[in-house]
């Protein structure tokens, strides 16, 4: 019996992912597509709430990769032969704790982690840290020899450079050129990227490559977003009181992995908590509309009213870079060219073309519009007061706008970050000058004859 528990403690591997039991294999659905998605895609990420199993299932397609031991399952990504790898971490405190741990086992326990302890053939110590690992020799099953190497993304770009790589695992949210040259390693191997993190960084450039990857990059990054929900090893009473203790602005993240900004947010508010599905709005709901200018991005975000409620909505948005006046002009008066605006009050300075006043070109354009007031703190405030007390809500099909609210934030000095934040600042304007200025849409006149009658008034 003894012999067993430790056959069984030095093989964790050969435990996860089963076919039947409580755990079952088919009920981690993410988890199966994650790794079967290796086939076709050298790039992808697991993007996913804390707790979720996220580390777990990259451990286990990082040891399958360097033993060669593929499950009779298994869908993903094979190499044929012993492989080259690097797994890495924020820093070596984090990669000795979370990456190592998990393939290793603990300090003094070697080879009760995901790499079976009959496969480990030696292990390399790093200089500085105590029970810290340089690098993993692993016996592949063709009787070759698979490496390992641990870093850090503390250690800078510059350590990433070097060797080609088969396999290359990020463990927690990298910095951009970090990541980039992680890449590049795996260039000329045929080889693969893993990423694992909760997006606590919020709509990040390394994010942003994947939710919002072009035609190109679709065809070689795929991800996959796990919530709590969707790993059965979560009770709802865990999950209960995991919620609790999350602060309100991280919820969203590290319960679902969807990417919202930690410390710093200017509106730290879920946005399950503000977003409503698309309906029908009435058409006695008065409408208007807030505009920011610019020349790489102009935006404007369409308000309507529920005055039963007192509840406004956004419910359209224009956002384009690039163009003249008489382009966005078009664009702006297509849902009503009747609805009022409020506009960024520096267009009264010099167009960017030829001086004239922005705002004496657009409303010869046609578009109604008078210039809202810009006190910033003031109103981020109405904002916030609008969106925490439910009397601003969202439609959750506006893809920019909420893009833009996922990283709206401040920086370590509390300063608000003027970088995509036009449908931000838009927002505000709406928030605070347009209601003002709200109109419902005009009746429609008609010269029909009312029935009964004649054109003429006399009876036919």
């Amino acid at each position: 019996m003894e012999a067993e528990l430790l056959r069984r403690k030095r093989n964790k591997f050969a435990t996860l992912f089963p076919d039947t039991g409580q755990y079952r294999r088919e009920l981690y659905t993410k988890h199966l597509e994650f790794m079967a998605a290796g086939a076709a895609f050298p790039e992808r990420l697991f993007m996913a709430g804390n707790r979720t199993g996220k580390t777990e299932v990259a451990a286990y397609e990082v040891t399958a990769h360097l033993t060669g031991n593929y499950p009779a399952w298994w869908t993903g990504k094979r190499f044929t032969s012993h492989i080259e790898a690097w797994a890495g971490g924020i820093d070596n405190l984090c990669t000795r704790d979370v990456i190592q741990e998990k393939l290793l086992g603990k300090p003094g326990e070697w080879g009760t982690g995901m790499i079976p302890g009959d496969a480990i053939i030696h292990i390399a110590k790093r200089q500085g840290l105590a029970d810290a690992v340089d690098t993993i020799y692993v016996l592949h099953k063709t009787g070759a020899r698979s490496v390992l190497g641990l870093k850090s993304y503390e250690q800078g770009r510059e350590s990433w450079q070097g060797t080609a790589k088969h396999l290359v695992w990020l463990d927690e949210e990298p910095p951009e050129d970090v990541y980039v040259e992680a890449l590049m390693r795996t260039a000329t191997t045929d080889g693969s990227m893993l990423l694992t993190f909760t997006p606590l960084l919020g709509l990040s450039d390394v994010v942003k490559g994947f939710i919002e990857a072009d035609e190109a990059a679709k065809r070689v990054k795929f991800y996959v977003q796990a919530t709590w929900d969707d790993v059965p090893h979560l009770t709802e009473q865990a999950k209960a009181a995991l919620y609790a203790s999350i602060p309100v602005y991280q919820r969203e993240a590290r319960s679902k992995g969807v990417p919202t900004l930690g410390i710093g947010a200017i509106y730290p508010i879920a946005e399950s908590d503000i977003t409503v599905p698309r309906f029908e709005l009435p058409k006695h709901w008065p409408r208007w509309y807030g505009m920011d200018v610019g020349w790489n991005r102009t935006a404007a975000i369409w308000f309507a009213l529920d005055r039963d409620t007192n509840r406004m909505y956004l419910y359209h948005e224009h956002y384009r870079g690039q163009a003249e006046p008489v382009v966005h002009a078009a664009a702006i008066k297509a849902p009503g060219a009747w609805i009022p605006g409020v506009i960024d009050p520096s267009c009264i300075g010099s167009n960017q073309v030829d001086g004239r006043n922005l705002l004496d070109l657009y409303q010869k354009e046609g578009l109604d519009l008078q210039t809202a007031e810009n006190a910033v703190e003031s109103g981020i405030f109405e904002v916030w007061q609008a969106l925490s007390s439910g009397q601003l809500k969202v439609f959750s099909d506006l893809a920019n706008w909420l893009s833009e609210f996922r990283k709206y934030h401040r920086d370590e000095k509390g300063r608000v970050v003027k970088s995509d934040d036009h449908l931000m600042d838009a927002t505000r304007y709406g928030v605070v000058s347009g209601r003002a200025r709200c109109k419902t849409e005009p009746v429609k006149k008609t010269n029909q004859p009312r029935s009964g009658s004649s054109p003429t008034g006399w009876m036919g």
